[in-house]
């Protein structure tokens, strides 16, 4: 079969369409048929091996496994003897590294049925960035009917799906994004959009509840001055870029905003997105009740996997970017 792989770290270049054994499958295991996958900046900041830290996990001078891709929609091939939630031919979603490959392998508990109003490829675009906005808005910020919710990177990713969900759970949402994305924000449900080229969120004229940074280089002083004085702001996304190569800035900032929690009556909670098979089925719930939707900027074959990343590293695309198998 045909895999996405990379030898050694370093840009979208290193990526290369590997001839790979089928691989077998656990007890508690499934194979997936991939029919598409989305990319997410995981995928890139894993291929570059930066920010350096990520490197005590993936490997120090290379990459220990060097699979790439995690979010895709598929159709089961097989199943282990203890799997019995999924059977031969369940169309599914869900996330596992090396998912760009023709067949990949993914624990039981890291996959759902597909949404039945999604193609593959608006499923595939669901997993990391929904389990990102959900977590942050529902887990780290408890955002409840009523409140003021500003999203900051409303066009991204993660933040077309914080969009939506904060819209679902009753808030009222500010979007930021720039001049081009502004439509498309107001068309998921924003109430209001700021063009961050024309406008300051943090002018302090107007205070939230809730602030959840998926993008942008904003300071944490700037974000705050935004905050009311109770509030909650959860980064959550990416947005360091690919200068952020050793890392020790983001540890920093998030060392920062632990001490300001502390002594403040704002709440800055730490956050980093886990995978879930109960969040995954939250969202299926959310999909199919017509309450979100995945917003797909670009398509791209398996073979143009190098320009697909090199434009999901550019930071300008709306949404999400998705390779059909």
């Amino acid at each position: 079969m045909k895999s996405v792989t990379y030898k050694k770290y370093g840009s979208a270049e290193v990526l290369e369409i590997s001839e790979v054994e089928v691989p077998a499958i656990t007890e508690n295991q499934v194979l997936v048929k991939v029919q598409a996958v989305s990319i997410n900046p995981a995928d890139w900041h894993f291929m570059r091996g930066t920010p350096y830290l990520i490197r005590l996990q993936s490997g120090v001078l290379k990459p220990k496994v060097g699979k790439f891709g995690l979010d895709m929609a598929g159709v089961v091939e097989s199943v282990g003897a203890n799997v019995s939630e999924f059977k031969v031919g369940d169309e599914v979603y869900g996330e596992s590294a090396g998912a760009l490959s023709d067949f990949a392998v993914f624990g039981r508990n890291s996959l759902a049925l597909k949404p039945t109003n999604l193609s593959y490829e608006e499923a595939a675009a669901v997993p990391m960035a929904g389990f990102t906005a959900i977590q942050a808005l529902r887990d780290k910020a408890g955002v409840k009917a009523g409140q003021r919710v500003l999203i900051v990177g409303a066009s991204g990713g993660v933040g077309t799906f914080a969009v939506q969900i904060a819209k679902a759970f009753g808030a009222n949402v500010t979007g930021v994004c720039s001049t081009g994305n502004v439509e498309m924000v107001k068309s998921i449900g924003a109430d209001r959009v700021i063009d961050y080229t024309k406008e300051d969120f943090f002018s302090g004229v107007d205070k939230y509840d809730v602030i959840v940074q998926t993008a942008g280089n904003y300071t944490l002083k700037q974000l705050r001055a935004a905050l009311e004085t109770n509030g909650t702001l959860v980064q959550a996304g990416d947005s360091s870029g690919v200068k952020a190569v050793f890392g020790m800035g983001i540890v920093f900032g998030m060392l920062k905003t632990l001490v300001i929690s502390k002594i403040s009556k704002q709440k800055m909670p730490a956050f980093l997105a886990k995978r879930s098979k109960a969040d995954l089925i939250a969202l299926t719930d959310l999909i199919e009740s017509g309450k979100v939707r995945p917003i797909i900027d670009r398509r791209y074959p398996m073979v143009e996997v190098a320009q697909a990343v090199t434009y999901l590293e550019a930071g300008h695309a709306k949404g999400k970017v998705v390779i059909n198998m």
